[in-house]
């Protein structure tokens, strides 16, 4: 069974940083791209960076780039998202999300974690 958890949601202050993580089993975590997915409170759904099965490539959204780093430690079937400088906007539900296709883009979403919810206020 594909499972994904996620962790090191929290409470944090504007300025501040957090680091969440997806520990993934049921799948060979390093044939798949992954996906950080958020959805603030009374919102749809909101991409945030996706990173390829090597972790070569990696593609943020430009509202978070430069402040948000997605990263992935394919020893330890782990996804890692590094936010800087958060902001009340990034309060959110952040899920990770693993991809349909073998070796793919990320761009199609088979399984989702359960998520953590970050709140940034001060």
């Amino acid at each position: 069974e594909v499972q994904l958890v996620e962790s090191g949601g929290g409470l944090v202050q504007p300025g501040g940083s957090l680091r969440l993580s997806c520990a993934a089993s049921g799948f060979t975590f390093d044939d798949y791209a992954m996906t950080w997915v958020r959805q603030a409170p009374g919102k749809g759904l909101e991409w945030v960076s996706v990173i390829r099965w090597n972790g070569v490539s990696t593609s943020t959204a430009e509202s978070m780039s430069g402040r948000f780093a997605i990263s992935r430690d394919n020893t330890k079937n782990t996804l890692y998202l590094q936010m800087n400088r958060l902001k009340f906007e990034d309060t959110a539900v952040y899920y990770c999300v693993k991809d349909r296709y073998y070796r793919d883009y990320g761009r199609s979403f088979e399984v989702w974690g359960q998520g953590t919810l970050v709140t940034v206020s001060s």
